[in-house]
């Protein structure tokens, strides 16, 4: 039993034995606990210092609108730039808006017009962060190791989301929200410490006459012009898009369809998040399955069905079951689409197509808000059911008429 355990383990982390790529692990696992930290807290303090809905949503539009419009530039500096250097200075830049913050906060001076500024600063810098650090796994692992690596990323990824709000609560709760953001600038300390650690063999850039904006040009006519990039990047963003604003209607299933409360809302969302962590666990037990682009279509095909079934479940008790499923299925189409596009881009272009991909954070917001739109319209069950249709028709018809998709494999 004893080698069956070390076995999976052994396969299941096989990145992790790589340093570099161990190091960068460690130091995602740290941000993205401290971006969920930061995130939570942000929200509470606008809400501690207006009470105002409308300037919730003002903040949070500060920190997301920038990453829809400068990500495409930062995919292509990533690709212009040494990665590892500029993932340097991106998180040095969101240590001092930590810190910032946290200044603001313990002198009396954090206003709401400062509140916002610091939040535009910290969108940007994810715009520029999030392109560089995917851009950078395949550089860290042989390709044998990619498709562990990306499930690897999302498992850490998806933990945060459960770890960082848990600690943002207890923190604001013993020591105010000043102290969170103060923990949070610290940590990046250890976050810049894991990339000066990295050891590469010295790798020169290859000139570009190119202009940035040519070069974002050059990365979306390459796009075009590959038609299975097309293909891989439409079926990460068109389902980000309509299903994963679910997670922000689990309000209304909790308030108006369950009647649980608070604190049903909290076990919903948890189950989502467990599945999430799950399905990264499962993909990075069995990389084939990662690298396949049939499994993929199979994963959210699944997502899409059980998307479905929850949203016109009318028993409460199976509701946190389908949630997990949910979770996990839509984690693994997510986590092999990465892995595929990762496998497939050349080096140099990998930046751009990257950060084409990463819009779907940007497109998560707007496919929110016209979901509970069309919630206010016919009610959550139906608008969720509606979404999931959607979804399983695109993946269907990508299975059907695309071989190109079905054919690829590891």
């Amino acid at each position: 039993m004893k080698d069956l355990s070390a076995r999976w383990a052994a396969r299941t982390f096989s990145a992790l034995a790589h340093r570099n790529y161990r190091l960068l692990w460690i130091g995602t696992l740290i941000s993205n606990t401290g971006d969920w930290m930061d995130q939570i807290a942000l929200n509470w303090l606008v809400i501690a210092t207006s009470g105002s809905p409308f300037e919730l949503a003002l903040v949070n539009l500060c920190r997301g609108l920038p990453i829809l419009l400068f990500t495409l530039v930062g995919g292509a500096m990533a690709d212009r730039l040494e990665r590892r250097r500029l993932m340097m200075v991106t998180q040095s830049c969101a240590m001092i808006l930590a810190f910032v913050l946290a200044a603001m906060i313990f002198s009396g001076q954090a206003s709401i017009a400062m509140i916002m500024v610091v939040a535009t600063g910290r969108g940007i810098v994810i715009a520029f962060n999030l392109p560089v650090r995917h851009s950078l796994i395949p550089e860290l692992v042989p390709a044998a190791d990619l498709p562990n690596a990306v499930a690897l990323n999302s498992l850490t990824a998806n933990t945060t989301k459960i770890i960082g709000p848990a600690l943002a609560g207890l923190i604001i709760a013993w020591l105010g929200t000043g102290a969170c953001f103060l923990l949070n600038g610290l940590s990046f300390i250890v976050v810049i410490w894991t990339l000066r650690a990295m050891k590469f063999p010295t790798v020169v850039k290859a000139e570009t006459e190119l202009s940035l904006g040519q070069s974002i040009v050059e990365g979306v006519g390459y796009v075009r012009k590959d038609t299975t990039v097309l293909l891989l990047l439409l079926i990460a963003l068109v389902p980000t898009f309509f299903g994963q604003p679910y997670l922000t209607l689990l309000a209304l299933f909790a308030h108006s369809v369950f009647d649980i409360g608070p604190q049903g809302l909290g076990l919903l969302t948890s189950c989502a998040a467990t599945g999430s962590v799950c399905g990264a666990l499962m993909l990075a037990s069995f990389p084939r399955l990662a690298a396949s682009g049939r499994a993929m279509l199979v994963f959210l095909i699944a997502f899409g069905v059980l998307l479905f079934a929850f949203a016109l479940n009318p028993i409460l008790a199976l509701a946190p079951v389908l949630l997990l499923g949910v979770g996990a299925m839509q984690i693994a189409y997510n986590a092999s689409n990465n892995t595929i596009l990762q496998m497939r881009v050349p080096n140099h272009m990998r930046g751009r197509v990257m950060s084409m991909l990463l819009l779907n954070r940007g497109l998560v917001q707007l496919g929110a808000a016209m979901s509970a739109a069309v919630a206010g319209l016919i009610g959550p069950q139906y608008a969720v059911a509606m979404t999931a249709v959607v979804i399983v028709v695109f993946a269907s018809a990508v299975s059907l008429r695309s071989q190109l998709i079905r054919k690829i494999h590891s």
